[in-house]
């Protein structure tokens, strides 16, 4: 399983937002500072995903991430695959 975290503000406040990738399937979920439990985003919104590509595609571009994560959600975006490097 791999894990894909990251920060953002939602309003006044700081949400966070982690992706879990296994079996072939992105799990999303946030939560915000004060809270102790994370919540699972069904479904998550296109910003989400669209956060999530942009938090991969850095990553990826630092060789911290596998090309093939970056495809998957440019998949569920609708978006053309151009592959690596294009």
């Amino acid at each position: 399983m791999t894990r894909h975290q990251w920060r953002g503000e939602d309003g006044e406040e700081v949400r966070f937002w982690r992706a879990n990738y296994h079996g072939g399937r992105f799990e999303l979920y946030t939560k915000t500072d004060e809270d102790d439990r994370w919540e699972k985003l069904d479904p998550p919104s296109k910003e989400v995903w669209e956060a999530l590509r942009d938090v991969l595609w850095r990553k990826y571009q630092r060789k911290r991430c596998a090309w093939n994560l970056v495809a998957k959600v440019d998949k569920i975006l609708g978006k053309p695959n151009e592959g690596p490097g294009e």
